[in-house]
């Protein structure tokens, strides 16, 4: 019975911090670009955009399409972004646990 008590607040304790790492997720800032840093994009660390810069130069009916590919490709490069800085704090989260190939927490 000792054990399953333990277990017990080892559960409650993943549970607070899963937390915690949600609230940091929300507040983390990632930004990634393309172009040579002529568009960006930023994101918070939930994915949710919070911003985009495109440099004037680019913003000519001729260069639209150029554009639009770019800020596909600034969004992807902080997504990969994310998914780093999310493995991290998963990685400090489980101290390492090794958790099975393609498992994901609930974020």
């Amino acid at each position: 019975m000792k054990n399953l008590a333990g277990l017990m607040k080892q559960a409650s304790d993943m549970q607070r911090k899963m937390e915690e790492l949600q609230t940091a997720l929300e507040a983390m800032i990632v930004e990634g670009s393309a172009g040579a840093g002529m568009v960006s994009v930023v994101l918070n660390g939930k994915s949710a955009m919070r911003s985009v810069r495109i440099d004037p130069k680019l913003l000519t009916a001729e260069d639209a399409d150029m554009v639009q590919d770019l800020l596909v490709a600034a969004h992807a490069d902080a997504q990969r972004k994310i998914e780093v800085e999310r493995a991290a704090e998963m990685q400090k989260l489980t101290g390492g646990l090794s958790l099975p190939p393609g498992f994901k927490l609930p974020f």
